[in-house]
């Protein structure tokens, strides 16, 4: 599965953090979240994960386009609806970037404005 490693190391992060991780790969028509974790302040965090294994093509946070933002903000959305029966938790996006292999390259989260 492509993608799997970079979201294994990305969820073992999370936990490292305190975070329980909920839910993987939450997907709904047209979009999906990578990750849904809670923080031990109960704040939901949707996490989208990007590597990249070389910088020929521009870093991981690059390949964050509009696009993809208004996506996963819809399928965090419908998480909170249909998962949690409202939509007004206290939540958060992140982007969670691996430049380089899955395994070892620089990890890094960045917080999204909503």
């Amino acid at each position: 599965m492509k993608g799997a490693d970079a979201e294994a190391r990305a969820a073992t992060h999370l936990q490292s953090l305190g975070r329980e991780v909920i839910y993987r790969n939450y997907r709904i028509r047209g979009g999906e979240i990578d990750l849904v974790s809670r923080e031990p302040s109960g704040t939901l965090v949707f996490t989208e994960v990007r590597q990249r294994r070389s910088c020929r093509y521009g870093s991981a946070a690059e390949s964050i386009t509009p696009r993809k933002l208004s996506l996963m903000h819809r399928a965090a959305l419908n998480y909170l609806v249909r998962e949690c029966g409202r939509d007004d938790l206290p939540c958060r996006l992140e982007v969670l970037t691996i430049d380089g292999p899955a395994d070892s390259g620089v990890l890094r989260i960045i917080p999204l404005d909503a």
